[in-house]
């Protein structure tokens, strides 16, 4: 008995060590202690202070580019199976909410090749429903089953490319994830601790589409200038974009080679202008395929690199291009390191708009912190009164174990490197409640027992058999509510549910186990008539 109980105690011994270890390690100082436990127990943007940004993804801008993808593949087809077709042209959506929000319109398709051009249609544009116009013309609609398929893959590939920004950007216990039901088309983003939170503002939500274009006629001085040349009316599937400092050009609008087909980006010096800065960029295996062959077939024409919406540069092709280009003409070496930084993390697939922002300051999450301990250490001082009032000796057992188990839901914190929140504060304040109330389910037990006649060994041992049931019915119903939480909760109510479910687990083991073996080792080897419980 003896023996079982010193291997218990050395066990309760080093799991308060390991604890110990996970918050403050092996510091020298009381301020490397201090130091190590802010750095191990990491605090949300509610303690910290920070921002928070609710933003909306204009998945439009994403259907758009799939419209002009296809329209290029049909008219790269048509020319290999010698269907003459006239011109092709998509509408300008401003939202999208049905399969009718974005269209293709195909003009003067030749009457001898309909089979052909239908064949052609259903190959290379599966996930469009082809409607006749009349005995030429016809339109391509989505269908619905791609357009709900393309705002869901835009969002979650709009959370990856905040998300791998934000992390290259060195920023901790950050929170990137959908807000709202999916139709919204909402994300959430919250960074703890941001110093310049305008500038990563702007580099999450540069959009970034890169796009490499055949450019037709140019430059005009002005935008109108340029409609006049043309009475008003641009060819079918161009469109006009400026060039600052240089004027306005007609470009086509299907790209060459877009964003998705950068492989990797650095910035550097502009070798063409001294004191400027520029990005160079290399695509992949399958952009450098058609980037070659267009350029190939196109020696002598112009090309566009457009950067969103805003012509970059305007160059001759003079040889075949393979795999690699550049941006210059960029005024700072931020510029270019944080045009490097978005093309690697990948081009955003749509525009984002910010909705919603709320900046939490410093001093006001410091005072939520204090206000915290505040509660937390009078919530304690008040259940430690009340238990050694009330169960005397008894009541030691209970403030051990209520210590022991606030110790576990620390250490516990540090070393799953979770985020304490203003709620998880609330959480384990909520757990002294539970680690107390797992106590008086015993103590009153051991109470009845003693009642009973019982001797005070047996009485313990059937107070703690007794209990145990009761306890864990409480603690997995909780738990349960817990996981509802955590699943459909956001981040703070996360934060809530993580705390009292490890709360939760740590008062099993001391309200339970601990508190059992402090019982065994007081009356280990005595004869005790009376138990002051």
């Amino acid at each position: 008995m003896q023996r079982n109980l010193l291997i218990k105690a050395a066990v309760i011994v080093a799991t308060v060590l390991a604890c110990i270890f996970g918050v403050i390690g092996f510091p020298t100082s009381l301020k490397q202690a201090e130091d190590n436990a802010g750095k191990r127990i990491h605090l949300g943007l509610d303690l910290k202070g920070g921002t928070h940004l609710v933003m909306q993804v204009h998945v439009q801008d994403a259907a758009k580019t799939v419209a002009d993808s296809t329209i290029e593949s049909l008219r790269t087809e048509a020319r290999t199976r010698n269907i003459v077709i006239d011109g092709y042209d998509r509408n300008d959506p401003k939202l999208l909410k049905d399969t009718d929000s974005i269209q293709i319109t195909i003009h003067g398709v030749d009457q001898t090749k309909t089979s052909a051009f239908r064949s052609m249609v259903a190959d290379k544009a599966p996930d469009w429903i082809l409607t006749p116009v009349n005995s030429t013309d016809y339109v391509l609609k989505m269908k619905p089953t791609a357009l709900l398929e393309l705002k869901r893959s835009t969002v979650e590939q709009s959370l990856g490319t905040i998300d791998r920004r934000v992390n290259a950007l060195g920023l901790a216990e950050t929170t990137v994830q959908q807000h709202g039901e999916t139709n919204d088309a909402e994300i959430l983003v919250e960074l703890p601790g941001v110093d310049d939170p305008a500038h990563v503002k702007e580099i999450i939500g540069a959009t970034a589409q890169l796009k490499i274009v055949s450019e037709k006629e140019g430059p005009f001085q002005t935008e109108a200038a340029a409609l006049s040349a043309k009475s008003g009316i641009l060819p079918l599937g161009t469109e006009l974009r400026e060039w600052p400092g240089h004027g306005w050009y007609i470009i086509n609008r299907a790209p060459v080679i877009t964003g998705t087909d950068v492989r990797s980006a650095r910035a550097g010096q502009d070798t063409d202008s001294p004191g400027r800065w520029e990005t160079a960029f290399t695509l992949s295996q399958d952009g450098g395929d058609r980037f070659e062959k267009f350029t190939a077939a196109n020696v002598g024409n112009n090309l566009a690199v457009l950067l969103d919406t805003q012509i970059r540069s305007v160059a001759v092709i003079q040889s075949s291009i393979r795999d690699s280009g550049r941006i210059n003409g960029l005024s700072t070496e931020q510029e270019s390191s944080d045009l490097a930084l978005v093309l690697k993390t990948g081009a955003l697939p749509a525009t984002i708009e910010i909705l919603n922002e709320n900046t939490v300051g410093p001093s006001l999450g410091s005072d939520s912190i204090h206000e915290g301990i505040y509660a937390g250490i009078a919530g304690l001082m008040a259940v430690v009164v009340v238990m050694l009032i009330y169960y005397k000796k008894a009541g030691i057992n209970a403030v051990l174990a209520l210590l022991l188990n606030t110790i576990l839901l620390i250490a516990a914190l540090a070393y799953f490197s979770a985020t304490l929140t203003l709620p998880g504060i609330a959480g384990i304040i909520l757990t002294v409640g539970m680690a107390v109330d797992s106590n008086v389910l015993i103590f009153e037990r051991i109470r009845e027992e003693l009642r009973a006649g019982k001797t005070i060994p047996a009485a313990i041992s059937a107070g703690f058999g007794k209990a145990w049931w009761t306890i864990v019915d409480t603690h997995v119903t909780t738990i349960v509510s817990c996981l509802f939480l955590f699943l459909f909760g956001t981040g703070p109510v996360k934060g809530f549910a993580v705390t009292l479910v490890i709360g939760l687990f740590a008062n099993v083991f001391t309200a339970v186990w601990v508190s059992r073996v402090i019982f065994d080792w007081e009356t280990s080897g005595k004869e005790l008539t009376e138990l002051s419980i």
